[in-house]
């Protein structure tokens, strides 16, 4: 899994975009052989500023493939922000941005 992020600050507020690159496969999709595809999805995103927690959020089964999430918060220029994803087999992708 790929995760991708990129943070920009204009007035003190931060605005992050982060990409996860990830198939998000259900569970209950067949192949062309009519064998059903095991679940394979995203569950966990997590994203640190100066060593705490700004953004989390759980992921199911139901969301498309490469997901795509904004969110903000209050930063400055030249930080580091981190983002973190975990899938249901133990997974993970971390990606780091300095915020422009």
């Amino acid at each position: 899994m790929k995760v991708k992020v990129k943070a920009k600050e204009k007035d003190g507020v931060v605005k992050a975009k982060v990409l996860i690159k990830h198939a998000m496969e259900t569970g209950r999709r067949k192949d062309k052989k009519g064998v059903i595809i095991p679940a394979h999805h995203v569950t966990e995103v997590k994203a640190e500023y100066k060593g705490a927690t700004i953004f989390s959020a759980e992921f199911g089964a139901g969301v498309s493939k490469d997901p795509f999430v904004k969110f903000q918060f209050k930063g400055k220029a030249g930080d580091q922000v981190s983002v973190s994803a975990t899938d249901n087999k133990g997974q993970t992708g971390k990606s780091e941005a300095t915020i422009k």
